[in-house]
């Protein structure tokens, strides 16, 4: 059990907690699923770019995906493999191009046909040969949250599946491009196995089709967003996953790439804030806490669930309230219409799955530094990122005040 008020008197609020044990069993309950397969499992960066989260999974064996040239440096300082990196994203810049290819990483994720003509012209002039994979788009709904959407055509990632042909076949016919890989993600916290299997079929169906005309792929990235639980979800098991997408390869002898980062994360994580006081305007009940929007987004930004557990003397009955926090805006909320018990000055909330997409969404608006990360390991807790100051905030701009 995590000693939730010992953490909050070590290292104040708001703050973020990590229970890397809980991400161990979750790597290796996906791994297993895989067992007996080429697979590569490569860490979702994004869902949480702390370092010492990335060098937990990298000394697990994990790769990782990323989607910045920052996210690639973390994952080189955090000690993953350059042969177990992906880069990914729709708007690459040449600067990231070139140090991708310079970095000799796995591949790099193409996601339009301009996008491919821009690192086969890098690749050119860096007298180098490129490997990529090409992002196909198999037009399939997820079933999940529009804003985390990413397979339809309407939405801005990948490429439909004549116009992958087009480009595997413009890569194999080209010095300067290695197509290695093929590429889908349909969404993030996906609960549905069906979708998920029916763009397994359609782009396996292409790398098939590939192979007739002498295209022969190594990797076939399933991407990820697996499900988890934030309130009643029926979630997918990682075996009937596997088996889902190992149907779908029927015949091809393919490495397997999975990119996992809320399945290992989500649950795993923990943000801790301070009841400052109540308040009621009219009939409506208001908790005021010291964590804000700027600290956890989702449920501003896609109005998303997360368990509240408070840690308090009270006895009361409970009643509903919304929990905001000081930014100073009407959407600086983590609950709306949530039941709990009247609350008191420093009593304590507990808000649950919040180890993915918490902390790398944050911001300082407000003039609001960032709050402390600890990471739980075998019962020990320790900083493994300190809290911003004021003077971290100001750092970029004080020695440029216009006079």
């Amino acid at each position: 059990m995590i000693n939730f008020k010992e953490l909050a008197t070590t290292y104040k609020t708001p703050l973020y907690i990590y229970d890397l044990d809980y991400m161990t069993k979750q790597y290796e309950e996906l791994k297993e699923a895989f067992k007996g397969k080429k697979s590569i499992l490569a860490y979702a960066i994004k869902s949480n770019s702390n370092l010492s989260v990335i060098k937990h999974f990298a000394t697990l064996g994990s790769g990782a995906d990323c989607v910045s040239i920052g996210e690639v440096r973390r994952a080189f300082l955090a000690g993953v493999p350059s042969y177990k990196i992906i880069f990914s994203g729709v708007g690459k810049s040449d600067d990231e191009i070139r140090e991708a290819i310079e970095s000799d990483i796995l591949y790099i994720n193409v996601e339009s046909e301009a996008e491919l003509g821009r690192v086969e012209l890098i690749a050119k002039e860096l007298g180098a040969v490129c490997r990529i994979s090409i992002r196909v788009n198999p037009n399939i709904d997820p079933l999940t949250h529009p804003y985390i959407s990413t397979g339809l055509h309407d939405n801005k990632f990948g490429v439909e599946i004549d116009a992958a042909k087009r480009m595997y076949i413009k890569a194999n016919n080209s010095e300067h491009l290695d197509p290695v890989g093929i590429h889908f993600h349909i969404g993030s916290q996906l609960t549905e196995l069906k979708p998920i299997y029916e763009s397994a079929v359609i782009v396996a169906d292409l790398v098939r089709s590939l192979s007739n005309i002498k295209i022969e792929l190594k990797f076939f990235d399933i991407g990820g967003g697996l499900g988890v639980v934030y309130k009643n979800e029926t979630t997918i098991k990682p075996y009937d996953y596997a088996q889902a997408i190992l149907g779908a390869l029927k015949g091809l002898d393919l490495t397997i790439i999975c990119e996992p980062g809320r399945f290992l994360t989500a649950n795993g994580g923990y943000f801790l804030t301070k009841v400052l006081y109540e308040k009621q305007n009219g009939s409506k009940r208001f908790v005021v806490v010291d964590g804000a929007m700027n600290d956890l987004l989702r449920p501003s930004l896609y109005k998303a669930y997360h368990k509240i557990e408070a840690i308090t003397n009270s006895t009361t009955d409970e009643s509903e309230a919304d929990v905001v926090g000081p930014v100073c805006e009407s959407g600086d909320f983590f609950a709306k219409n949530y039941s709990l018990p009247i609350l008191e000055h420093n009593d304590l909330l507990v808000i649950h799955s919040a180890g993915a997409y918490g902390f790398g969404m944050g911001s300082n608006y407000n003039t609001r530094g960032r709050s402390a990360e600890v990471a739980i390991k075998g019962g020990e807790a320790r900083v493994i990122r300190k809290r911003e100051e004021f003077e971290d905030l100001i750092a970029l701009e004080k020695d440029f005040l216009v006079k």
